[in-house]
């Protein structure tokens, strides 16, 4: 035998459906915000971890150049440049400089080719951002923790000291017959 169901019954369900419908809207606004947050945390996270290369890499430096004749009296992480004429800007992740030198250090945890490329380009037009002498001698160096296959190789065929992890401490990978690139 069939039970009828009568209107009142189809009602309730509506609003059990309709219960339901907004508990799960409210789980999914959770998950998208918690989600969000996570997001936020794995980015700050890269930039965290840049910094630790960066912390790693910078005192580093006044004893890595010295030992190539290049004396060091200033690491300054982070430098953020304007070009002289104001219409463009650089960032630097470590410039490293003397009375007559100025070394771009671009730091990464994953060293690409892309990153030597982008960090030529810097290299080159520094100049038109830098406001000491003009007749400093340029040059450029990349960092990195990890380095894609052959890019070592890559940096300093084009004229750039590669800094690299050496146990619990960094080194140069260029040997001492590298002579560094000037621009």
């Amino acid at each position: 035998m069939t039970q009828a169901v009568t209107f009142d019954d189809v009602w309730k369900m509506f609003q059990e459906t309709d219960r339901k419908f907004q508990e799960v809207s409210t789980q999914m606004r959770e998950t998208d915000r918690k989600i969000k947050e996570v997001s936020q945390q794995v980015g700050n996270l890269g930039s965290r971890w840049g910094e630790f290369v960066e912390g790693i890499v910078a005192p580093a430096c006044e004893t890595l150049f010295a030992e190539r004749g290049i004396p060091v009296h200033r690491v300054s992480p982070r430098v953020k440049a304007k070009s002289l004429d104001g219409n463009r800007r650089m960032e630097i992740d470590l410039l490293v400089d003397n009375t007559d030198s100025v070394v771009l250090v671009e730091v990464k945890s994953r060293l690409t080719a892309e990153d030597v490329r982008d960090h030529l380009k810097r290299v080159r037009e520094f100049k038109e951002f830098y406001e000491g002498e003009g007749g400093a001698r340029v040059m450029g160096a990349v960092a990195g923790i990890l380095i894609d296959n052959d890019v070592d190789k890559f940096a300093m065929n084009e004229g750039l000291f590669v800094i690299v992890q050496s146990g619990d401490s960094v080194k140069l990978a260029n040997d001492g017959k590298f002579v560094p690139r000037t621009w």
